[in-house]
């Protein structure tokens, strides 16, 4: 299995730490608001990732943290009239809804960064401690200069950094030794959050947090370490500098980053006009076909996001799904004999898919290869499977499609069908169940209903019901 690891420039063997084990970090979202698609293209890639390690038998330990302290959240609190902690906690609740839509399942561990502060604490300590960070009235500073190595991950060099982007010399620079030192902790400023700290009450800086969890809980040398391009610099760097600087120890082997995502070939914005949330796709698409449409690139591609390329991937991921729906038709109609020894030799061509398809995945993830193997074995079964087969025959290809597409997070399987009587029926228990006071039984035939791809919106004219 290789990947293209950022920090070497190259693709490079994956050997993990410990053997069978990996441990990976992915940055999460801070949660002001609704995620939107370009957060999750690394959300699907690097849960494909986990998914696609454990297949080939790795036990992964996955972290990924929300960042719920920043001045975005404070912002929205300010502006809604309620506190930060209100604000982080109502969007990771819609994130985790969000993700699980998406079938990306949740982390190991989903740290927040507000619990983590006093280990916070403890590392810009030790970094004062040993020469590599300094207290100007309240605020901390990071030494960039005594890391010798800053700049290795994006590999960019200090003087030309210095000299040539003015925009990377943040305010208050007259205070620091070095304009491209950054802040390890800031002091509060009126209406902010705070934590007590030994240089003022204020909160941390955004890049030490993803150093601390990861150094929490998954250790000071760690196999992975994820996420979007545009955190290359300065996050990512300045997680290596400071982990590296207060652990004494390589922080991370192997640095995975996915490409941007366009909208149209435009930068999606506010601005422009061409902003997404997940939950506007929803309301057009299932969003396994955000997920597929993810995966038909390369993670290092860049993608561009356009009606026209959803609409392709609906239709692709339809074909897939109607040939595993034929498949189940054929297996419950066919009949009892024996499979046959030409049958036995075809699963041996259908076995043949998956190394395929593995060899896709270990060329850096590859997952467009990969559905490319999905299709040739549709083809396949649309091709060689018929009534005449066996039971046998016919459950050992169709859950062969099933295992390669939940490698890719991608569900096969057609949700049934729910008869608009039957909704009626659910809605009208719910309706008595909440007019018995029995609101636990009310959530959960609305829960049901969900799982059932049915929406309740409770309106003042009465409830109402969508697809979705």
């Amino acid at each position: 299995m290789k990947f293209y690891n950022t920090l070497t420039k190259k693709k490079e063997e994956f050997v993990p730490l410990v053997p069978g084990k990996v441990s990976m970090y992915v940055c999460g979202p801070t949660v002001y608001n609704l995620i939107h698609i370009g957060n999750a293209r690394p959300m699907i890639v690097f849960d494909t990732a986990r998914r696609y390690m454990e297949h080939r038998g790795y036990e992964v330990n996955y972290v990924s943290n929300f960042t719920d302290v920043d001045d975005k959240i404070i912002a929205k609190a300010n502006e809604e009239g309620i506190s930060a902690q209100e604000v982080a906690s109502r969007y990771i609740e819609e994130c985790k809804k969000d993700m699980a839509d998406m079938n990306v399942r949740p982390a190991t561990t989903h740290p927040l960064a507000t619990r983590e502060i006093p280990g916070m604490i403890e590392m810009i300590s030790a970094l004062i401690e040993k020469g590599y960070a300094y207290d100007v009235e309240g605020t901390v500073y990071f030494r960039t200069r005594k890391f010798k190595e800053y700049g290795k991950l994006s590999h960019k060099n200090l003087d030309d950094l210095r000299g040539g982007n003015r925009s990377l010399l943040v305010t208050g620079e007259e205070q620091k030794e070095d304009p491209l030192d950054f802040v390890l902790w800031k002091p509060k400023k009126e209406g902010e959050p705070y934590w007590e700290s030994p240089w003022s009450q204020g909160r941390p800086g955004w890049h030490i947090e993803c150093s601390v969890m990861a150094k929490k809980y998954l250790g000071e040398e760690i196999d992975i370490h994820a996420g979007g391009e545009d955190l290359v610099f300065p996050h990512h760097e300045n997680e290596i500098a400071q982990s590296e600087c207060c652990n004494g120890k390589p922080f991370a082997r192997y640095w995975l980053h996915n490409a941007f995502l366009n909208i149209d070939n435009k930068k999606m914005s506010k601005s422009l006009g061409n902003f997404f949330t997940v939950r506007d796709i929803k309301e057009k698409y299932d969003l396994q076909v955000l997920r597929f449409f993810m995966l038909s690139a390369h993670y290092r591609s860049p993608l561009n996001f356009s009606a026209e390329l959803m609409e392709a991937s609906k239709n692709a991921l339809e074909r897939i799904v109607n040939a595993v729906d034929n498949l189940k038709f054929l297996q419950e109609n066919a009949g009892t004999k024996e499979m046959t020894g030409e049958e036995q030799k075809a699963l041996e061509e259908v076995k043949a898919f998956e190394t395929k398809f593995d060899e896709a995945m270990d060329d850096d993830l590859n997952t467009a290869d990969a559905i490319s193997v999905i299709f040739e074995l549709v083809k396949f079964a649309n091709t060689r499977v018929s009534g005449e087969n066996s039971a046998a025959f016919i459950k050992a290809v169709r859950e062969e499609i099933l295992k390669l597409g939940d490698i890719l997070g991608l569900i096969l399987e057609k949700k049934e069908e729910v008869l608009e009587a039957d909704i009626e029926k659910m809605i009208e228990e719910r309706q008595a169940a909440r007019k018995a006071k029995d609101f636990a039984r009310a959530d959960e035939i609305r829960a049901r209903l969900l799982d059932m791809g049915i929406e309740l919106l409770d309106t003042r004219e009465g409830v109402k019901w969508k697809r979705v």
